[in-house]
């Protein structure tokens, strides 16, 4: 799949820009607060934009179809990360927390991948 670089850099800034709300928002409402605000969907919602930047019709129709079925299963796969994690990380400690709700992600991402793409 072909990305444009105007594609790209709108998701970089918006990215980060969300990133950055999170840490403004974390630093000024509390950690609660901050940690709902990082759940903001911003790599989705960019994806969507800037799809329109190199598909169009029923190409770009079904690229957003494609990107919001993906976006469901990873919503949810984040859930279970942020509960394994809040979890793991008073028990084990945060580095080791971390590092295992990663690898967790990553497994589980890797086996949806794999099961549905068939």
């Amino acid at each position: 799949m072909h990305v444009s670089l105007s594609a790209l850099l709108i998701r970089f800034l918006l990215g980060g820009s969300a990133v950055l709300a999170c840490t403004l928002v974390a630093k000024k409402l509390g950690e609660k607060a901050g940690g709902i605000f990082a759940a903001f969907p911003a790599v989705y919602l960019a994806a969507l934009l800037t799809i329109a930047l190199d598909f169009r019709g029923g190409e770009l129709v079904s690229h957003s179809i494609i990107i919001s079925k993906g976006a469901i299963w990873g919503m949810a796969i984040n859930i279970l990360v942020a509960i394994l994690a809040g979890y793991l990380l008073p028990k084990i400690g945060w580095k080791r927390g971390i590092i295992h709700s990663m690898v967790c992600w990553l497994v589980v991402s890797m086996v949806v991948v794999v099961i549905t793409s068939h």
